[in-house]
């Protein structure tokens, strides 16, 4: 069963059955059973090249983001928690805003994500634990219809962290997001909680189209972690990543675009 394989998966317990930064598998067992109905029958994930995820090491998972809430990033996630071999628990690197938001810093802690400061990641990769950073933040989700699946703003702190930690970046691309709960418009000039803007959604609920989330090849940045230090070839390797990504995206855009003629 998923819950048991998140049970299963490499935990470094600080006692009381939480790590460093709040992740109890129990929680996240009961959310991954809770959750595996928005996963299967809702959206209806079609999965492929999670063989490329490495089993063990430090590894950063590297996605497009869109949609109003991130529900991209949850099925991301969930996807990595009910197919990886070994089972692994990602730890999915959030905005500074979301550690002010009330009670769900709290759950959001309980299932592994981690507020995203170098020294969070260090301490993540320095014992080779699975990270999942989203490079265009917030201007991913907050990017209009008409412009669906292209990269927005792309930050290039993963790339520093992968060559300095010489961890392998594995390219996610994940369509259906952008078309499920679709942007209207954004409420600026409200900063309660740090939040840089209220989305305004299209639709109520995210409608349920189907998911398709393709992994590509492990990829290692830099020839030496010295190389962290250069900021020209960061944003090289950034780079690369950022096209590799953009090639994984419009192979799977063609082909959902052939299932559904």
């Amino acid at each position: 069963m998923a819950a048991d394989r998140t049970l299963r998966a490499a935990f470094h317990d600080e006692g009381y059955g939480y790590d460093l930064f709040g992740l109890r598998p129990a929680t996240l067992s009961r959310a991954v059973r809770a959750g595996r109905g928005l996963y299967e029958s809702y959206f209806r994930i079609d999965s492929r090249g999670i063989e490329h995820v490495p089993s063990a090491g430090p590894t950063i998972l590297v996605a497009n983001h869109g949609g109003i809430l991130p529900m991209d990033a949850a099925m991301l996630c969930l996807d990595v928690l009910l197919h990886a071999e070994p089972p692994r628990i990602p730890r999915p690197l959030a905005d500074h805003f979301v550690a002010s938001l009330p009670i769900a810093s709290t759950l959001f802690a309980r299932l592994g994500v981690v507020m995203g400061t170098r020294g969070n990641a260090r301490r993540l990769l320095e014992r080779g634990e699975l990270l999942a950073i989203w490079p265009e933040g917030v201007s991913g989700p907050a990017k209009r219809f008409r412009d669906r699946y292209g990269i927005q703003d792309w930050r290039v702190g993963f790339a520093e962290l992968a060559i300095r930690y010489r961890a392998k970046v594995v390219p996610v691309a994940v369509v259906g997001a952008e078309e499920s709960w679709p942007l209207l418009g954004k409420l600026h000039g409200i900063h309660s909680f740090h939040i840089p803007y209220i989305p305004i959604p299209a639709t109520p609920l995210p409608l349920p189209t189907r998911y398709h989330i393709r992994y590509g090849a492990a990829m290692v940045l830099g020839h030496a972690a010295d190389d962290a230090d250069d900021p020209d070839r960061v944003a090289s390797a950034a780079r690369d990543v950022r096209i590799r990504l953009e090639d994984l995206l419009a192979d799977t855009l063609r082909e959902r675009a052939g299932v559904w003629r």
